[in-house]
């Protein structure tokens, strides 16, 4: 499990929390990123963009009164092609 802290990047967080997920986390493993809410739709931004990145998302909480922790797992490739099997 990893944490990382993004509230320094304001609302253009996306690209870096991207780079974190494809670079820093491993198949299967946890990333905690904190960012500031700003504008409550960077809440659900931030949800979908770490789906499409490959992560199911464990839990989204607001921190405090400005700022949101989102907890990701980073899905296997394994598991996303058994999906796939499964489904077909």
């Amino acid at each position: 499990m990893k944490r990382f802290d993004l509230r320094h990047l304001g609302e253009g967080f996306y690209k870096r929390m991207g780079e974190i997920i494809d670079t820093h986390l491993i198949e299967g493993e946890v990333g905690i990123f904190l960012f500031e809410i700003g504008d409550f739709a960077n809440v659900d931004k931030s949800a979908q963009y770490a789906n499409s990145k490959n992560c199911e998302i464990m839990n989204s909480v607001r921190f405090n009164h400005r700022d949101w922790t989102l907890v990701v797992r980073k899905i296997p490739r394994i598991s996303k092609e058994s999906e796939a099997k499964e489904a077909q």
